[in-house]
């Protein structure tokens, strides 16, 4: 009997998401904060596909999603799929990891996340910003960071 395949090693490097993540930020053009929300991630029975859990207020909007995560040893990335609140069809995502920076990337919103952990692991922080040609209302540029939210008890 032939053994059922095991995730990838490469998926432990989604290891350090684990966990609920409070988040914080501003759109470009504000002066004062106006992103703010919380991320949870935990892995999938099986530990192929690892799901990210968020609610966001986004300015005056109100944005929940569920993110799946998995592995493509192929382009050594980690594509994703994104269920989103403010739209009917799911949202093809690709993370890329080098070290402590992350880039995510969405063509079909045409827009890019470049960010990185902090020395210690424990914050993150980066942007989002349109594709160039992709600027426009819907796209909206906006920094963010983060840190483990506190254990409730």
């Amino acid at each position: 009997m032939t053994p059922p395949p095991q995730p990838d090693p490469a998926l432990k490097l989604l290891d350090r998401y684990v966990g609920t993540w409070d988040m914080h930020g501003r759109t470009l053009d504000s002066d004062v904060e106006n992103v703010t929300g919380r991320a949870s991630f935990e892995w999938l029975p099986g530990g192929f596909f690892l799901q990210q859990r968020v609610r966001i207020q986004f300015t005056d909007f109100e944005v929940e999603g569920l993110e799946v995560i998995g592995y493509d040893p192929a382009t050594g990335s980690y594509p994703s799929t994104v269920y989103p609140s403010l739209a009917g069809t799911p949202l093809a995502y690709r993370w890329e990891l080098d070290g402590d920076e992350l880039t995510i990337t969405t063509e079909e919103l045409g827009a890019v996340f470049r960010g990185r952990w902090s020395e210690d692991g424990t914050t993150f922080s980066g942007g989002w910003r349109p594709m160039p040609g992709r600027e426009g209302p819907g796209n909206v540029p906006y920094d963010v960071g983060g840190s483990r939210a506190a254990a409730s008890g």
